[in-house]
């Protein structure tokens, strides 16, 4: 290692070069004459030149190194002559021939080779200030691979690079749209905020936690900027997809660096990014072309780019984890080794990926992370409604999701309970319902049942809302402005579009009946197991503890990355959860139902807005308002869209409250928010002209 003085030095130089190389990007992506792209592509050539004839020094520190360097960066400047000189006699020749010098747009083989010149004066550049300052060595022990590694995990590489990108959008603000530009700083940010940079483990913690925040900034406001755009550019669309894939791989390089060293797939994600970022700034002119792409019309880009925010969660989610709390997490996933025969090695290799996505998904700090996401949007459907009942569960919403499936399940019950199984005293919400051959066993059956009952008398008196659109963590997974904006794909997609309506199709009976079916199946063996009297296992674990975790820590999050081809809520439009089912039978013979005011009103409507608001797609609820002036269906999961949608005010949700309003001989008062005239339409004869005039007045209508 060399002293501090040295090192500054060798900082300065490389924040120059990062200077220098920015700004002629900057004449790269503006470049529209022959004569000023080769002088681009010379001085980039200068600059390989420089660095790698320090390169061959270094690698040689000795007079002969010296010599042998000096004749490397001289034939490399010579080419480099022949380059602008041959574009200065391509200029001068299409000036004599009177053709226009202006270009279009940058060719495919100038970008190419302005990318090419950027990506090998890095590795140069990371290569030699690496040797100059001790801390990499030849290479030559460690093979190419091991040479490419500690070049684009040090800091002379990950900060320079980060710094030429952040400089890089500065200087082109003015050329690229808005949302482009700000995603090309987070790329940036994040790129400086590498934790393999330094070795430090101060560095290390600061750039996890920073890093992560950074990237959910982004997904965020990636999430809410389709939200508000439902139509992209072509290449921004392209660009989203490509970008979520690299951060995907990102994120699986940077656990496999923390779990056992290994930064080989960070380095090729590292160089997979830069390229896509100097790529985009050097072609933007497509990024402002008008924007065509209907992205709820696109199920396939829609499902590319929920995997990809999902796979780079998922590890970013581990990577916090061992951060974090390393022997927590290790104890909730031990790896088998994939070794001996191809039987065992697919066995050991399922039930591998099977557990770290389950003991993953069910982590604290991956539900903290998903929590502070996914909130974050649904924050944001708070402040655009107008109803004061779904802003209250909107609350609840987010209130419940940070105390019970965060606070609760981890840093109340480990102080309370430091003995037992994670999660064992939360049947219903941590570990598998409290039974199994774990320390609590058959003792908390009590406890499960009080829970049922619970949750059964709440979807009684106020329907399945109150566990599946206030309580379930899908409430929050599927509420916010992004994910509701998908509900779109329930009545596009072939799946979604079977389940359409409150019909019980055999398709919803099947599948509801397999989750209520596994459920007592697993209960029933992992009892039995309990007993002394049938010992099973599945993948390992209690048949109950494999069911909970296939059904909430793997199934859940499968089906909800597939919400382009499912549908959104599918748990619920679906009937796959078995919590959801019983929450069901429960509702139909409870209180709860839509009751609309006037059935008049919904006889004349015309933009079966309700019906298009439901994130589950009951879309026969309009027919059943104009005929009976209510809607029950045990599908009904009681989000309340369907009431603000109402363009004239005319629906409300009925529960117990209301019934007890009705015994006590008081009217029931619902809030009433913006209303629209009705339709123009003739006036029916008799009593009913009279109702749609009242509804199409600005005055109050008839009181609920």
């Amino acid at each position: 290692m060399i002293g501090g003085s040295a090192l500054l030095v060798l900082a300065l130089l490389a924040a120059g070069m990062a200077a220098s190389t920015a700004g002629l990007i900057k004449w790269a992506a503006t470049a529209r004459t022959t004569l000023r792209a080769g002088t681009v592509v010379f001085l980039l050539l200068m600059m390989v030149a420089m660095i790698g004839g320090a390169l061959v020094y270094f690698l040689r520190p000795s007079a002969g190194g010296l010599v042998g360097g000096f004749w490397f960066a001289s034939a490399l400047m010579s080419v480099s002559v022949v380059v602008i000189f041959y574009a200065f006699l391509v200029e001068v020749r299409s000036q004599e021939e009177g053709r226009p010098a202006v270009q279009r747009g940058p060719r495919a083989g100038y970008l190419a080779a302005v990318l090419g010149l950027v990506l090998l004066n890095e590795v140069l550049m990371g290569w030699t200030f690496g040797l100059a300052a001790g801390t990499l060595g030849p290479g030559a022990a460690d093979g190419a691979l091991g040479l490419f590694q500690g070049i684009v995990a040090s800091p002379w590489f990950l900060f320079t690079m980060g710094g030429e990108m952040l400089l890089t959008t500065y200087l082109l603000r003015d050329a690229l749209p808005g949302p482009v530009a700000i995603v090309l700083a987070a790329q940036s940010a994040i790129m400086l905020l590498s934790p393999p940079a330094l070795l430090s483990g101060a560095w290390r913690a600061f750039a996890i936690y920073a890093g992560s925040a950074a990237m959910i900034g982004l997904f965020v406001y990636l999430m809410e900027f389709i939200y508000r755009h439902r139509q992209l550019t072509a290449a921004f669309a392209r660009y989203l997809v490509r970008l979520l894939a690299v951060y995907g791989a990102m994120m699986l390089g940077l656990y496999l660096w923390l779990a056992d060293g290994n930064v080989l797939l960070f380095a090729v994600a590292v160089v997979a990014e830069m390229v896509l970022f100097f790529d985009t700034v050097l072609r933007s002119e497509p990024y402002r072309e008008p924007p065509r792409v209907v992205w709820q019309l696109r199920p396939n880009w829609a499902f590319a780019l929920l995997a990809g925010v999902f796979v780079a969660e998922v590890f970013m989610g581990a990577l916090l984890d061992l951060q974090i709390a390393p022997a927590a997490f290790a104890g909730a996933f031990r790896p088998l080794p994939l070794a001996g025969p191809l039987g065992t090695v697919a066995y050991d290799a399922v039930y591998n990926g099977f557990w770290f996505l389950a003991a993953t998904t069910a982590s604290t700090w991956f539900l903290a992370m998903m929590g502070v996401e996914m909130g974050t949007l649904v924050y944001f459907k708070f402040r655009e409604s107008r109803e004061l009942e779904t802003r209250i569960r909107l609350v609840l919403v987010m209130g419940m999701y940070g105390g019970f499936a965060v606070f609760f399940p981890s840093a109340y019950y480990a102080a309370v309970f430091p003995g037992a199984p994670s999660g064992a005293a939360v049947p219903l919400l941590g570990w598998s319902m409290g039974i199994g051959t774990e320390a609590l066993g058959l003792g908390v059956l009590g406890v499960v049942a009080l829970t049922y009952v619970i949750a059964g008398a709440a979807s009684a008196l106020f329907g399945r809302r109150a566990i599946c659109g206030t309580f379930c963590t899908a409430a929050l997974m599927y509420q916010g402005t992004t994910l509701d904006a998908m509900k779109s794909f329930n009545r596009s997609a072939r799946v979604g579009h079977k389940y359409l309506g409150s019909r019980l199709s055999t398709a919803y009976s099947v599948t509801t009946g397999a989750a209520v079916g596994g459920l007592l199946l697993a209960t029933t063996a992992s009892v039995l197991d309990t007993a002394g009297i049938w010992h099973v296992h599945v993948l390992g674990a209690d048949p109950t503890v494999f069911f909970y975790a296939l059904s909430f820590s793997v199934l859940w999050y499968v089906t909800f990355v597939a919400t382009p081809y499912l549908g959104t809520y599918n748990c619920v439009t679906l009937g796959y959860c078995y919590t959801g089912a019983i929450a069901q039978a429960f509702q139909k013979i409870g209180f709860y139902k839509l009751k609309v005011d006037s059935p008049e009103v919904c006889r004349r409507c015309t933009t079966l807005d309700c019906a298009k608001a439901c994130p589950i797609g009951l879309v026969d609820m309009p027919g059943h308002f104009r005929t009976k002036g209510e809607f029950r269906s045990s599908k009904c999961c009681g989000v309340g869209d369907c009431v603000g949608a109402c363009p004239y005010g005319n629906l409300y949700v009925y529960d117990v409250r209301h019934w007890l309003r009705e015994r006590l001989g008081r009217p029931p008062r619902v809030e009433r928010v913006h209303r629209l005239p009705m339709v123009p339409a003739r006036p029916a004869a008799g009593p009913s002209a009279a109702v749609a005039s009242a509804a199409s007045a600005n005055g109050p209508m008839p009181g609920r």
